[in-house]
């Protein structure tokens, strides 16, 4: 069973596998390149689990790091007039978590 929360690691396995596959490596090639163990690349393309270090390493080898972090921007609010900007600049963000 695929939980809610794993879909989106599920995908980013995906990617990554998908790009080792076009680069023709095999996963002990990739392995090798990037520095992972092979026993870490298989646990993430079969499960999508992998330290964010192993990720960023895989990523350098296979391309897409620029697409990861262009996905993690928030997203900008688009205006339409000045009322909307005036609208948005009465709400304050946080940019501290709040204490337990």
């Amino acid at each position: 069973m695929v939980y809610p929360c794993h879909r989106p690691q599920q995908k980013i396995a995906d990617y990554v596998r998908d790009r080792r596959l076009v680069l023709e490596l095999t996963q002990d090639g990739l392995s090798q390149r990037s520095g992972v163990p092979l026993a870490t690349l298989r646990k993430f393309e079969q499960k999508g689990i992998i330290s964010l270090e192993s990720l960023l390493k895989l990523l350098l080898v296979v391309g897409g790091p620029e697409d990861i972090i262009v996905a993690l921007e928030p997203d900008k609010p688009i205006f339409t007039s000045i009322d909307d900007v005036l609208k948005e600049g009465n709400t304050a963000y946080r940019k501290t978590g709040r204490r337990k």
